[in-house]
């Protein structure tokens, strides 16, 4: 059974007919790289006020944790 053009195309909305443009995709990675900076900063932060007690629960030694905790947020 032969399907006409109509009834395969897809939704008008889901059609990736265009490639992203390079600035578009430099925006992302951008966007991308920034939340993950962020994230790190956080996180490290987070750990640095964890408890001993807090921290043993998680399986880390106080000076792993400092050692974590200092790292710049772009590593």
């Amino acid at each position: 059974m032969a399907h006409s053009q109509q009834e395969m195309a897809p939704h008008p909305l889901l059609a990736t007919a265009y490639p992203t443009p390079l600035v578009a995709r430099l925006a992302i990675a951008f966007a991308v790289l920034v939340i993950k900076w962020d994230m790190n900063r956080r996180t490290r932060g987070q750990l640095a006020r964890l408890d001993a007690h807090l921290l043993r629960d998680i399986g880390l030694e106080r000076h792993t944790a400092r050692a974590e905790a200092a790292r710049p947020f772009w590593r």
